[in-house]
């Protein structure tokens, strides 16, 4: 599989808009192709995946490691892969280019295309874009002008190829009615946005219109991606949490998962019961948006607190975690622990995380260590169980608990990669192995 990163000098510059386009754009030629999204974003693969027609992925260095990172690239299906870079080309964990698109295009020795964004200039653009493509270790070798007339892309075409020797692959109009909406965490999600497939063909026919694929086919490199090696299959049936509500996960976990367990998906919002499971997997997502409809379906949250009472394994992130409050903000939800969670303005210790276990639990012994990433706005604590995860701000010095546990529940706000966890996921197969047999003290 061939493949290429497309990426900004910062977020904001229309990576999204034209990583979708130009899918959808090789998919009309006739190109199998396929798409992933660089760091810990589900929304944006979500916008890939309608454009790709498959499931999109991510690459993550500190989430997934490396090896895991290449296993993901690995389930990528098609060959021709597009990979959209997180926020700027350089930008990393904290103040370093770590775990950057800069850093994942190096590693995966793939070139990059430069998606820049005119700032209410002329030629002082070109210094800025070769600056970027001279930096040490640099993959750029092209560059799309984003939000230009065609006159103005003919004005800096030349300058750009004569003075930076990268390839002007075309240009981009200004197009903010085809541009998505945004709420708290990000894009409103795909899926709920009912005319997404009639404006992604758009914008892929303007791509057509005025980028050069052909060129951009040329410039792909063979990507350095691994087979996942499975683990063995265990006689577990897990139910996972899936709608407009709950989208929040990462493709490989759903794919190991299913590989080794037997996976059914429900949705908390219009089923009326939890399926029959022996874990149950609560993703991430928007309850908040939702909880009013979550709060109707009372049957659903009656059962999923029974589930929980009676000893029923329970992984929960994120969004999944609020699910089992007594509260978001005035609706009730399952009450699986007492407390509320309530919607704050700004971004709670947001970013990259380490994790150390304080306690056993479904993830491991006491002192394991795995690595995650939080995004939420909301405030939420339990008060009736005891933390189990201590937390470190990824090359920071805050630190904080969190992980929740209430008999065989575990939930909290961290998301984690089982690809970048593995020992903690066989832990968690084991745990409720163990759990089927009656053997866990709780």
């Amino acid at each position: 599989m061939k493949g290429i990163i497309i990426t900004a000098p910062s977020s904001g510059s229309g990576k999204t808009m034209v990583t979708i386009g130009v899918i959808k754009a090789l998919r009309d030629t006739g190109f199998n192709v396929c798409g992933f999204k660089t760091g810990p974003d589900y929304i944006d693969t979500s916008f890939i995946s309608r454009a790709s027609g498959k499931e999109a992925g991510n690459l993550d260095m500190h989430l997934q490691g490396q090896v895991g990172m290449k296993q993901s690239l690995g389930l990528g299906e098609g060959e021709y892969c597009i990979i959209e870079g997180a926020m700027g080309y350089f930008d990393g964990i904290y103040n370093t280019y770590e775990n950057s698109s800069f850093h994942i295009a190096k590693i995966l020795s793939v070139n990059s295309i430069l998606v820049y964004t005119p700032q209410n200039e002329m030629f002082s653009a070109v210094p800025k874009i070769k600056g970027m493509a001279d930096f040490p270790g640099s993959t750029i070798k092209g560059v799309i002008l984003n939000r230009v007339s065609e006159k103005m892309f003919h004005l800096l075409k030349d300058p750009i190829e004569k003075f930076t020797g990268l390839h002007v692959l075309g240009f981009v109009p200004s197009i903010s009615d085809l541009e998505f909406k945004s709420r708290h965490l990000g894009l409103v999600q795909s899926v709920e946005i009912s005319d997404i497939n009639s404006r992604i063909q758009k914008i892929a026919d303007i791509i057509k219109q005025n980028i050069n694929l052909s060129l951009l086919i040329k410039l792909m490199a063979d990507v350095k991606a691994l087979p996942v090696d499975y683990p063995s299959r265990r006689n577990i049936k897990v139910a996972v949490a899936r709608d407009k509500a709950f989208s929040f996960y990462y493709r490989e976990n759903l794919n190991i998962l299913s590989r080794c367990c037997d996976v059914v998906f429900f949705s908390p919002l219009t089923d009326t019961r939890l399926p029959q499971c022996d874990l149950l997997y609560l993703g991430g997502g928007y309850p908040e948006v939702f909880k009013d409809e979550l709060a109707l379906n009372t049957s659903m949250l009656a059962s999923i607190k029974a589930f929980a009472d009676r000893g029923g394994c329970i992984f929960a992130e994120g969004g999944g975690f609020m699910y089992l409050m007594d509260y978001i903000e005035d609706c009730k939800m399952a009450g699986v622990f007492k407390g509320k969670a309530t919607m704050t303005d700004k971004l709670q210790q947001f970013g990259y995380i380490d994790i150390k276990l304080k306690k056993d639990c479904m993830l491991g012994k006491v002192g394991d260590k795995l690595t995650g990433h939080k995004f939420h706005k909301s405030v939420a604590m339990a008060q009736n169980a005891d933390t189990v995860y201590s937390i470190t701000k990824t090359k920071g010095d805050k630190t904080w608990s969190c992980g929740y546990k209430y008999k065989n529940v575990l939930a909290g706000y961290p998301h984690i990669s089982f690809f970048g966890n593995i020992n903690s996921f066989l832990s968690m197969l084991d745990y409720v192995d163990k759990s089927k047999e009656g053997s866990l003290c709780i």
